[in-house]
């Protein structure tokens, strides 16, 4: 009985600890949440404090203002007192002139009580323009107040319409090797067809012209090739919308001719995303297999041109990085990835699976790709740098028992590549070609094996992702750098196509030539011709490049990064010819004045660095720091006139500063509505308040950039689009174009210099994206803007002196009514002073 019940005991301590050792990771997040929430409170808070001096600091400005304002109106009211009263006196003792003086008296009445209503709206003009002109949007709960321009003179009545420009996909740069496998084919069109984000690139060589198959929704994973040679199976991730549930992933197989979509496979099946896909090829094509990314790999075949799925079972619990079809038998099917080699027979609508027995042999921990040669043989590429030749063997009775069947084992073991072998490649005699990870090799072996000869590719452009043959000499080489080579073993390899490698978020166009700029977290600096399509040049800092600008002449680009540390390139050398720091925290925004005299360096230290700018870009000293902000600074634009500077937070502030007065800030941010920008790239400010959904979080949005005919505007948001709106939008709501083909947050965009086209920078996903803009002039939308509005000039009051009377407002009907409401809205302004100064109120009665 003891014994039971110490092992009872014992196993519900246990229990109990399995129970609390499970519930310890959600109670950890669960407190994750919360402190994460009372950080965001605890920054809205520090903003609505300094919102909150800013705004008292104003008012004690204003209240002797208002205080002579309250008293000369209050004296007035007691003047009209002082004659109505005479005129009751006089009405009572005169009783013979009774009518004709009640008459006078109720004409004067009436004129003095306009005088009073034209008085109290003088009064309350400026007033109004501070309170009554503005617009204010929410944004996680903080106020956002926004004037209203002048030349807006009915907000209620703007018609907010679609611009008339649209985007096409003109050209994608980079591809996706870091983390996908057999990516990249050539077809008999002389086309190389690869992926990057969401969309498939078919690249010409020859031409050098691009196609693109764009219907996919989120990031393509994997890729096949139908033996036709035309058709193409292309697989894609899950993904989550804007509300962050997850979608279904799909595989599509579409014409490479006409881009046309012929069959959407698999959609509600597959969990997660396509991890691989495969055409069979003994029966042209009929079948096609397909491996899915949730836990149990699920293995499927289908009959895709009837959309009829044959057959499903669970591969495995470990990763799976490659599936094929025998070349001979559609019912073999071979899978491979972490630990394993499966060999699937299919019969009767079912799979069986048999593994592979390394046997004597080292066990790898990863087995990365396979081929098979002309004999039938099965051959692996493993992490181990092996290649293994596998064949069938009859059953070990001694070691697995009686009916054991046959089984599949090693027949041989070659040693090719110092570290992974990534890559394998049948030729057309029967060669094969590998490509190793570790020592970037490619390797070309006869059909037994003997290596004939090899190359090594570049250092800067990784290892050998991908291997694909053009000719039998010629080849392409997808790398894990993300880029595409093309050359031969005796003449070496060029790039033909290059990417990024890390997510990006610096981007510059420069100011008069199709050449634009990138930089990001993998420390490179890319310079790149848009007309081209080509990398001009590229440079490696030691540290991460989140923003740069191009000076005004065109000359240096300056490049803000993670440490505070920024350095200034010249485009023609490529050389540092300056490097400065300012505080130990990352930079956010660069930006020349439009004259090029001053640099703003905005940064996650809350302050804006103001330099003096001389020798055509190439010395910087400190002309003063912009000290007002309660959080990092996000982006930053210069007045058309050089002075001024509008800048947003990373607690939704808009801050304006005199530059040319020693960085002052303007408190007074309704002296700002009127202020033309030479550039406008702030998220937060009237003329976009458009481009925010109702309900969005601040950082929706990443980045904006009006074009320079201030016609549109492009937005980059947080769920892998690019908008396309007219400019200004300042209503909610705005109708926008939409564009797909990012696979992740979109980090930036900008215009080229002649806004023949727009560039968009993935995050994650490190493409970039170039956008032809096509479609209507602009500079019709001021005029637009205009029309729309009810009232042909501004507001204004004629006043018009009569014989010494008191002077009489005279105004149309629609513009009382306006008054009206703003005479409401002094009223409750009186009441808040009443209430303010009593000693006023008590004195004056």
């Amino acid at each position: 009985m003891s014994t039971e019940c110490i092992c009872g005991s014992g196993s519900l301590d246990l229990w109990l600890w399995a129970q609390s050792s499970t519930e310890f990771p959600d109670r950890l997040s669960l407190m994750e949440v919360r402190l994460q929430a009372q950080e965001d409170e605890i920054t809205l808070l520090k903003s609505s404090l300094a919102d909150a001096l800013r705004k008292l600091h104003l008012h004690d400005q204003q209240i002797p203002l208002l205080k002579q304002q309250l008293i000369a109106g209050k004296r007035f009211v007691k003047g009209i007192i002082r004659v109505r009263r005479n005129s009751e006196k006089s009405r009572d003792s005169q009783d013979k002139t009774k009518q004709r003086l009640s008459k006078k008296a109720a004409s004067s009445t009436n004129l003095l009580t306009r005088h009073l209503h034209f008085h109290i709206f003088m009064c309350i003009l400026p007033f109004i323009l501070l309170t009554g002109q503005s617009i204010k949007m929410f944004i996680r709960g903080r106020p956002i107040t926004m004037y209203i321009p002048s030349n807006i003179l009915n907000y209620e009545e703007l018609r907010m319409d679609l611009p008339s420009q649209k985007l096409d996909l003109d050209w994608v740069y980079g591809y996706r090797g870091r983390d996908c496998r057999a990516n990249l084919y050539l077809l008999p069109s002389g086309e190389a067809v690869y992926f990057i984000a969401c969309v498939v690139v078919l690249y010409h060589i020859s031409n050098q012209t691009q196609r693109h198959y764009q219907k996919h929704t989120d990031c393509v994973r994997c890729l096949a090739i139908h033996p036709d040679k035309v058709r193409v199976a292309s697989g894609q991730t899950a993904g989550v919308d804007k509300d962050g549930k997850p979608l279904q992933p799909f595989v599509h197989i579409w014409d490479s001719k006409t881009l046309v979509t012929l069959q959407q496979i698999g959609l509600g099946t597959f969990e997660r995303g396509v991890g691989a896909v495969a055409f069979s090829s003994s029966d042209a094509g009929t079948f096609l297999c397909v491996i899915d990314d949730s836990n149990e790999h699920m293995l499927s075949v289908w009959d895709w041109n009837k959309n009829i799925k044959h057959t499903e079972v669970k591969s495995t619990n470990e990763a799976v990085l490659a599936v094929d079809f025998s070349p001979t038998d559609t019912n073999n099917i071979i899978s491979c990835g972490k630990s394993h080699v499966y060999f699937w027979t299919m019969s009767a609508g079912t799979l069986t699976k048999k593994q592979g027995i390394f046997g004597k042999y080292k066990k790898p921990k990863f087995v990365l790709c396979f081929v098979f040669s002309l004999t039938g043989d099965v051959l692996t590429g493993d992490s181990e740098g092996n290649i293994l030749t596998w064949g069938k063997s009859a059953a070990d009775i001694k070691t697995l028992g009686k009916g054991a069947k046959e089984t599949f084992q090693i027949m041989k073991q070659t040693r090719a590549h110092e570290g992974s072998v990534f890559t394998m490649c049948i030729l057309q005699g029967g060669a094969i070609l590998s490509g190793g990870g570790k020592d970037r090799k490619i390797i070309h072996w006869s059909a037994d094996l003997a290596p004939e000869r090899e190359c090594e590719i570049p250092e800067k452009f990784g290892a050998v992702r991908t291997i694909a043959d053009v000719d039998g000499e010629e080849l392409l080489v997808g790398t894990t750098r993300n880029a595409i080579l093309r050359g031969t073993f005796s003449d070496g390899f060029v790039a033909i196509v290059q990417g990024h490698v890390d997510e990006m978020w610096g981007l510059a166009t420069h100011p008069t030539q199709n050449i634009f700029l990138t930089c990001g977290n993998d420390r490179q600096v890319c310079v790149w011709n848009a007309e081209d399509h080509k990398l001009d040049w590229c440079t490696t800092l030691e540290e991460s490049g989140l923003c740069a600008d191009f000076s005004p002449n065109g000359a240096v680009v300056s490049v803000g990064l993670s440490t505070g540390r920024w350095v200034v390139l010249d485009l023609q050398t490529k050389e540092v010819v300056s490097d400065l720091t300012d505080g130990n925290e990352q930079l956010s925004v660069m930006r020349y004045s439009p004259d090029g005299s001053f640099l703003a360096v905005g940064s996650h230290d809350n302050f804006i660095y103001i330099y003096n700018v001389t020798e055509g870009g190439r010395r910087y000293t400190r002309f003063g720091k912009c000290t007002g902000h309660s959080s990092f600074i996000t982006h930053l634009d210069w007045s058309k006139d050089g002075k001024y500077v509008m800048s947003n937070s990373g607690d939704y502030e808009i801050l304006y500063w005199d530059v040319a007065s020693g960085c002052k800030l303007l408190r007074n941010r309704f002296e700002s509505k009127d202020r033309e920008w030479a550039s406008y790239t702030c998220v937060l400010g009237f003329h976009v308040m458009g481009v925010w959904l109702e309900g969005s979080d601040g950082t929706d949005i990443n980045a904006l950039c009006r074009s320079h005919s201030k016609s549109m505007v492009a937005v980059a948001d947080d769920f892998c689009k690019v908008h396309l709106f007219q400019y200004p939008c300042p209503k909610p709501k705005a109708p926008s174009y939409k564009y797909e083909g990012h696979g992740s947050h979109v980090t930036n965009v900008r215009f080229t210099h002649n806004d023949s086209h727009l560039l968009s920078m993935g995050g994650k996903d490190t493409c970039i994206l170039q956008w032809r803009v096509k479609g209507a002039g602009t500079g019709d939308h001021k005029e637009h803007l205009a029309s729309s509005s009810s009232w042909d000039k501004p507001l204004h009051i004629n006043v018009v002196p009569q014989n010494d009377s008191p002077t009489v407002a005279c105004f149309s009907l629609e513009k009382y009514r306006f008054i009206s409401s703003l005479v409401n809205v002094y009223r409750d302004y009186l009441r808040t002073l009443k209430f303010l100064f009593p000693e006023s109120s008590s004195n004056s009665k």
